[in-house]
């Protein structure tokens, strides 16, 4: 079974600590945009305190994704490599050919 990926969980955490907060402020009858803006001030803080180890492993994440050392290769980046320098190997043998015969003229 695959691993959820840490960006995952941690979006889901951040909505929810936006709409429990949310629900029971609209279940206290707050008016809706008054509970909106209460509940993302009080999702920010409890993400804030509470989500400290996957926020700083999606940062740990995304930070290893815009720094890598190698390039990435594509898995056809080979075999696309392989058929190009098989084609020139083939013209510079070819070119290699009529250079002999235009010599032996």
């Amino acid at each position: 079974m695959k691993a959820v990926p840490a960006w995952l969980v941690f979006t889901v955490l951040r909505v929810l600590t936006f709409a429990i907060p949310f629900v029971l402020l609209l279940a206290l009858a707050i008016e809706g945009w008054l509970a909106a803006i209460l509940a993302a001030v009080i999702g920010l803080c409890l993400s804030y305190i509470f989500l400290r180890k996957p926020r700083d492993t999606v940062a740990r994440g995304l930070y290893e994704v815009r720094h890598r050392t190698k390039e990435p290769v594509h898995p056809d980046a080979e075999s696309e490599d392989a058929a190009v320098d098989a084609a020139a190997a083939t013209d510079s043998a070819a070119a290699s050919a009529a250079a002999n015969k235009a010599d032996r003229t």
